[in-house]
């Protein structure tokens, strides 16, 4: 299901120029979970792209300013409808993490695989999204060596809260097919 440089067939691609070579492109063992809305609390449109493009118009809205001159991605995207959205191929290092640390190991982006959920952590992630998490989760424990699942607040403790507390956890893993990998 995915090209060589791990590229998922049959789903959209738009490639973010905010990556870069992983220091092992083999070292790929944690899969992290984040949430993203643009405005905040504003689901649809085409803000999320032009974010990880660096084509965001920052005078849009009042809260853009704020993302004036962040250069960030992730390696997919899944909107509210359920439909996935490619930014980053697997084998590099998206930039989805920023200061972060897994079980004693920093720079998480290297080693990780970043999927940005559309929502703001209390709204309800809806049923699609989960169906296409769920999917997608089990192509790439098919595919890279993951072993282990972490929310970004995990992985970013006081720094971030996402996915949030609107994430059901045991409802993924069910539809994931894994046991409680966090």
């Amino acid at each position: 299901m995915f090209d060589a440089q791990g590229w998922l067939e049959y789903t959209t691609r738009i490639a973010s120029p905010n990556c870069d070579e992983r220091p092992d492109p083999n070292d790929i063992s944690l899969l992290v979970i984040h949430h993203i809305s643009l405005p905040a609390g504003e689901f649809g449109g085409q803000a999320v792209t032009d974010l990880f493009c660096n084509q965001l118009d920052c005078d849009s809205h009042p809260t853009f300013d704020l993302l004036r001159g962040v250069r960030v991605s992730a390696h997919f995207f899944i909107n509210r409808g359920g439909l996935l959205t490619q930014f980053v191929p697997c084998r590099q290092r998206a930039w989805h993490a920023g200061v972060s640390s897994f079980k004693g190991r920093e720079r998480c982006n290297d080693f990780s695989i970043g999927i940005e959920l559309e929502g703001t952590g209390e709204i309800p992630y809806t049923p699609a999204q989960y169906r296409t998490l769920a999917w997608l989760t089990q192509q790439l424990f098919a595919t890279y060596p993951l072993t282990a699942i972490a929310a970004h607040s995990d992985i970013a403790p006081g720094r971030k809260t996402d996915p949030g507390p609107s994430f059901d956890w045991a409802h993924y893993f069910a539809l994931a097919q894994l046991p409680d990998m966090r």
